[in-house]
């Protein structure tokens, strides 16, 4: 033999050729895999949109979710969408924001929304859950900054609306996510929680300036004392918000700063 095979062939061209094809097909597989939730595509009355994309739906796929939580089956499984929401829609064309037509924060929509998510606390990687709050914990205590419990709590229109009886920790991150308000019997009753970035550690008080002294007993309950669900998580995050917004007809006007 006077030839070898690679005489004529280019090696370089043919391992760029190979790697854009291979780029092209992970490309094709990451939208794909990209398309698990919040497909196939709906327009804002809950319709098929008249654009799907170019990309196909991926093969339905199942996960075993650890710690006898069962299976999901996604996209076609997807949890369905809330339905029959307080809202208009004004316009005529697209585009626009739709308008409440109740009471924004009760109803849970605009910045006041959440999601469906599943009504069972976050775990941590043993199995537990990872927010709890902190009375009873012996691991955890304050060791730096100042310590809210016992203070007023302090709404956005001045009114003192109960006390700080607990801090909620996320014990993985050993941080606090929440703190408890336990409610006077003005403005209604049992404990709520609030998020730690809606309030404001003062040295004499808590300040909640999201919301005001009305809407504390409309604030989202959990169920349990020991655990906080993620759909409670959502609602509890999104009353407080919506209330950036909502809580006052002043704050639905332009602001300047």
């Amino acid at each position: 033999m006077t030839q070898t095979f690679f005489a004529q062939v280019d090696l370089a061209s043919v391992a760029l050729w190979l790697f854009w094809i291979f780029f092209a097909l992970l490309i094709f597989y990451i939208q794909r895999e990209n398309m698990r939730e919040g497909y196939p595509l709906e327009d804002d009355h809950g319709n098929p949109a008249g654009n799907q994309g170019m990309f196909p739906l991926p093969d339905d796929k199942t996960f075993r979710l650890p710690y006898g939580r069962g299976v999901v089956t996604v996209p076609s499984g997807q949890n369905p969408e809330r339905a029959n929401l307080a809202l208009s829609r004004d316009p005529a064309g697209g585009g626009f924001p739709f308008t409440p037509t109740g009471d924004p924060m009760a109803d849970g929509v605009g910045p006041a929304s959440w999601a469906a998510r599943r009504d069972m606390p976050e775990l941590d990687g043993k199995g537990h859950p990872k927010i709890v709050p902190m009375a009873g914990n012996t691991q955890f205590t304050v060791s730096a900054g100042r310590d809210p419990r016992g203070l007023p709590v302090q709404a956005g229109d001045g009114t003192i609306v109960g006390t700080i009886s607990d801090m909620w920790i996320d014990e993985p991150e050993q941080l606090v996510r929440y703190l408890e308000i336990k409610l006077d019997a003005a403005h209604g009753t049992g404990t709520r929680l609030v998020p730690l970035p809606m309030a404001k550690i003062k040295a004499d008080r808590v300040k909640i300036k999201a919301i005001f002294g009305k809407h504390f007993n409309g604030v989202p309950r959990h169920a349990s004392p020991h655990q906080v669900t993620l759909l409670e998580e959502d609602k509890i995050a999104g009353y407080y918000a919506g209330g950036l917004l909502y809580a006052s007809e002043a704050r639905l006007e332009p602001q300047l700063g």
